[in-house]
């Protein structure tokens, strides 16, 4: 397994070979969701993030990219420069609106006929290297590097083995075309990256990927944008509470993300309904903010959440608030107790380590990436299973010791420093420059 970014978070690039020549562009493929979007509504979540972020670091150390999504409004032109070297080109291909993201497999021609017209519109040799980004993008991206004769890079996000062997109840399985779909993409892939070495171990368990064309690159986090109040961790949180209009003195556990299944926010209503049935004197001083909107299976109940909090009698602790900015939701983080990330699946997490680089320690379920996002004991607490007496007993840990959410939090983020996207960023132009290394030298 070709290891560019290890579990202990430091680059162990510098102990490989160093690679030949970086791309001097690529062609990154997001189908489904627009780096433009918000996180947390609708598809839009820590992959518009990762490639927004990545995209912007590559083009700091010299790398062009160029963003081919879906058009999903007729608002925004067909292409947007959100930095200088990195555009974001907008492919029709279907309906702006009304289009699920299940629908989108019989998108996938006119997108990629939008991808070749762009291409033939440049000069031969005008993109290096292809960057697909989750399965529907992987499809477009074997035909565009086949037909260009360019290496494929590509990082799953998310697996539908993975997915379909962690559901949650009430959720949806994936479909087996996605599972043929991805094996397709596994095979014809030059370089695969996971986020972690446990995923990189799926790829090859579930998919027969070969383990010497895996890349293991944890994500990033902004580290300007998300870090402690300049005060401190135990400072800054009451006035980032005033802020956000939030009682100085509560226990605040703060759900972030998209509310579906998969992401669990049902067991922290669950957790917390336990919490005050074991503690009813703490119902006075709680708060429980859910900030993000419906997404995927999710979107059959929209106001299912609701609902639940109301049926189990905690419907006056819990507050819903849409998604939000990047910088509104740094001081969701600072405001906030401890987050909980009860998810069934996550490839790593991104919440999690942002939450801590704002001083906030998190409580998450032992899945996927989240036990290298999250030091357990240490940073955070991690959690076996689902099952919400655990996550009351975790919450309760917290609010026996009010110190607690200070002492974590500190801790949170020194740990969280350790995940930076410039490292991010050059473990990716490593693993670019071995695809191309090999793409010219295939006996090798």
């Amino acid at each position: 397994m070709n290891v560019y970014a290890d579990e202990q978070h430091a680059s162990t690039s510098s102990a490989l070979p160093r690679p030949h020549r970086r791309p001097r562009r690529v062609a990154m493929l997001s189908v489904h969701t627009s780096p433009l979007h918000q996180p947390g509504t609708g598809d839009a979540g820590g992959m518009n993030v990762y490639i927004l972020e990545l995209a912007q670091r590559l083009a700091a150390i010299g790398i062009e990219v160029e963003i081919f999504t879906r058009a999903t409004t007729a608002a925004l032109p067909p292409t947007v420069e959100l930095v200088p070297g990195v555009l974001v080109r907008h492919i029709d291909a279907g309906p702006y609106e009304g289009l699920a993201k299940e629908d989108l497999p019989t998108q996938l021609c006119a997108f990629t006929h939008g991808v070749m017209r762009t291409w033939a519109g440049h000069r031969p040799g005008h993109y290096d290297l292809v960057h697909s980004h989750y399965w529907l993008s992987g499809h477009v991206g074997r035909l565009t590097a086949r037909r260009w004769g360019v290496p494929l890079v590509h990082t799953m996000h998310t697996m539908a083995k993975v997915k379909n062997a962690n559901l949650a109840e009430g959720d949806t399985p994936e479909p087996a075309a996605r599972v043929v779909g991805e094996s397709r993409i596994v095979a014809a892939a030059d370089r695969l990256i996971a986020n972690t070495r446990k995923e990189a171990g799926e790829l090859v368990r579930h998919y027969d990927a070969d383990s010497g064309r895996v890349g293991v690159v944890h994500p990033g986090v902004d580290l300007e944008r998300f870090r402690p109040d300049p005060s401190g961790v135990e400072a800054g949180r009451p006035a980032a509470r005033a802020r956000l209009g939030l009682p100085q003195d509560a226990l605040i556990p703060l759900f972030v993300g998209r509310i579906q299944p998969l992401k669990a926010p049902d067991v922290l209503l669950f957790a917390v309904a336990r919490l005050l049935e074991e503690r009813p004197w703490l119902r006075e001083r709680i708060t429980v903010p859910v900030v993000g909107g419906p997404s995927g299976s999710g979107l059959a109940k929209p106001d299912g959440l609701q609902k639940l909090a109301a049926q189990l009698g905690i419907g006056d602790v819990v507050r819903f608030r849409p998604p939000v900015g990047h910088a509104q939701l740094a001081d969701w983080y600072r405001a906030a107790s401890v987050l909980v990330m009860p998810s069934h699946s996550e490839s790593f997490g991104l919440v999690a380590v942002e939450a801590q680089a704002c001083g906030t320690p998190v409580i998450a379920a032992e899945v996927g990436g989240l036990p290298v996002a999250v030091r357990d004991g240490t940073s955070g607490l991690l959690v076996p299973g689902h099952d919400p007496v655990d996550y009351a007993r975790a919450l309760g840990a917290f609010a026996d010791d009010p110190a607690l959410s200070v002492r974590m939090g500190e801790a949170a983020a020194r740990h969280a420093r350790t995940f930076g996207w410039d490292t991010a960023a050059a473990a990716t132009a490593d693993v670019y420059a071995e695809a191309m290394r090999e793409r010219r030298t295939p006996s090798s």
